[in-house]
């Protein structure tokens, strides 16, 4: 279905996510980013890169998995997305909702 987030338009699935990354960009991100009550900043955007490059090496993606990335622990991944990291982080960056993710 298609939604408004910040200036653009883009289709999202059910649960909100993306559906085509390329219509991803930092400005959707900042708007989903508010949406979550997220403020982004340089670290948040270290994550995002990592996790949209996995995407596209189709690399699953868990909680544990990016707390061993070296891009961020898992106690600094909650505390940068609390309350569903790996949800909230795929949300923003653009990239489809993990298998990991109930």
């Amino acid at each position: 279905m298609e939604k408004t987030i910040g200036n653009k338009t883009v289709n999202v699935s059910e649960d909100g996510y993306l559906i085509d990354l390329n219509e991803w960009d930092k400005d959707v991100a900042t708007a989903i980013a508010q949406e979550e009550g997220i403020t982004l900043a340089d670290d948040h955007w270290k994550v995002i890169e990592y996790l949209q490059n996995q995407h596209k090496n189709d690399v699953p993606l868990t909680i544990r998995s990016v707390g061993k990335s070296g891009v961020v622990d898992i106690k600094g991944f909650y505390a940068l997305f609390p309350e569903g990291p790996l949800k909230k982080a795929s949300r923003i960056s653009g990239i489809p909702k993990p298998v990991s993710c109930i």
